[in-house]
């Protein structure tokens, strides 16, 4: 099956809210993916930051295939003990008196966090905060909350008052929470935004904040947890400990699974009976998470994650090209700022060349390889990248031409 029959069958069986994809993956190995043409990529943004052992990793082939065949599926009518497990793990990971509910999704996860807040939230709470050009799912609570009006405004009202803020601003944020506010929700940084993070002291300031007004902290590390950043979560880099935490994406390592964590008295808020999920936390992407884990312990892909991250932005900044503007981001979860709106030609040329890149914005490009990318692959990416925004620039030239 060709690359292009199978576009034309998924024009014609998928709805066209993703368009229609111009590569069709049939094959990954670690680092590299491979076409339905046969055709060979460096995989630098891992399915949106979720293959974090990349692809056909044996740990995560091993978990997934075993627990198959021995439990695929309980339900919430029962206890599962990988589940258990993995809830065991992130607790002790985050430390304190906490909890998990688990869902198959980020989009859940926040959802689940909105219930929370509000079942926990003392009498007269009535609005939320969030982030300007903020992103925290597509379901409804969770759209309602993200601050990009072009994939919210048609699909409101939410029933909800949601007021934003510019991301990282304490002072507007300082103005916004008083006692009537239920609960802040915010990203230590903006992923779909553009990967651009919050200044320094940004989430102890929204600790304080919180605190001062009695309402809730939520932290969305759906893609900045897990490793992606050098650190188990980026909240552990600031010191600084949310209410409510929320996790997808990198957790199950291309398996769908989602976490919402509560603490504190967040931990035992729901009643039996205030939330469920009948996949979530199902013991085959529960054995998947804990095969991640697992692995990033044993590999030392924590250090090899902030030692690989400043190898690339090192490089990144050694290059001199009139449309590399500069990059900013930590850990393996990076952005490219370009001079012009050539986002999308960038993404085209790179994958031209064998190089899967995502334009996450007109003027930026997301990178957020496998955790387990070596020096060897980011040099080859790097040396690739002059030609890359050369061919870039001419394809905007051409098209500005015809």
């Amino acid at each position: 099956m060709t690359g292009s029959e199978l576009r034309e069958r998924f024009a014609a069986s998928i709805m066209p809210n993703y368009g229609v994809p111009q590569i069709a993956l049939t094959l990954g190995r670690g680092c590299e993916v491979y076409d339905a043409d046969g055709r060979q990529y460096l995989d630098l943004i891992a399915g949106i930051a979720v293959s974090s052992l990349g692809h056909g990793h044996p740990a995560l082939v091993k978990a997934v295939a075993h627990q198959a065949a021995t439990l695929a599926h309980t339900s919430n009518l029962f206890v599962n003990e990988r589940a258990v497990e993995l809830a065991e793990r992130l607790v002790s990971l985050l430390g304190g008196d906490a909890k998990v509910f688990f869902s198959n999704s980020g989009t859940e996860a926040n959802e689940a966090a909105l219930k929370l807040v509000k079942r926990a939230a003392g009498p007269g709470r009535h609005y939320f905060v969030a982030a300007g050009h903020g992103f925290h799912g597509r379901t409804s609570g969770s759209l309602a909350l993200t601050g990009k009006d072009a994939i919210r405004e048609p699909f409101g009202p939410f029933g909800m008052d949601v007021r934003f803020v510019p991301h990282g601003d304490l002072d507007a944020l300082r103005d916004a929470v008083d006692t009537g506010c239920t609960a802040v929700f915010v990203e230590p940084t903006q992923g779909e935004a553009g990967v651009v993070p919050a200044p320094e002291g940004y989430l102890a300031g929204v600790r304080e904040i919180c605190d001062a007004a009695g309402a809730a902290f939520v932290l969305d590390e759906i893609q900045s947890g897990i490793g992606r950043t050098g650190s188990w979560f980026a909240h552990q880099e600031a010191g600084v400990r949310p209410d409510v935490l929320t996790l997808a994406k990198g957790l199950g390592g291309g398996l769908p699974i989602g976490a919402c964590v509560g603490f504190g008295r967040y931990a035992d808020a729901f009643h039996k009976g205030d939330h469920g999920s009948t996949f979530g936390g199902n013991p085959v992407a529960c054995a998947a998470a804990l095969a991640v884990l697992d692995t990033i312990e044993e590999e030392g892909l924590l250090a090899h994650t902030a030692v690989m991250g400043d190898l690339l932005a090192e490089q990144l900044e050694a290059i001199d090209h009139p449309l590399l503007a500069g990059q900013r981001g930590s850990g393996l979860w990076r952005a490219l700022t370009l001079s012009g709106p050539h986002a999308a030609h960038v993404q085209e040329q790179a994958a031209v060349r064998g190089f899967l890149v995502n334009a996450v914005a007109p003027d930026v490009i997301r990178i957020a390889p496998p955790l387990v990318i070596t020096p060897e692959q980011i040099g080859v990416f790097i040396e690739a990248l002059p030609t890359v925004l050369d061919a870039a620039e001419a394809a905007a030239t051409k098209e500005n031409q015809s």
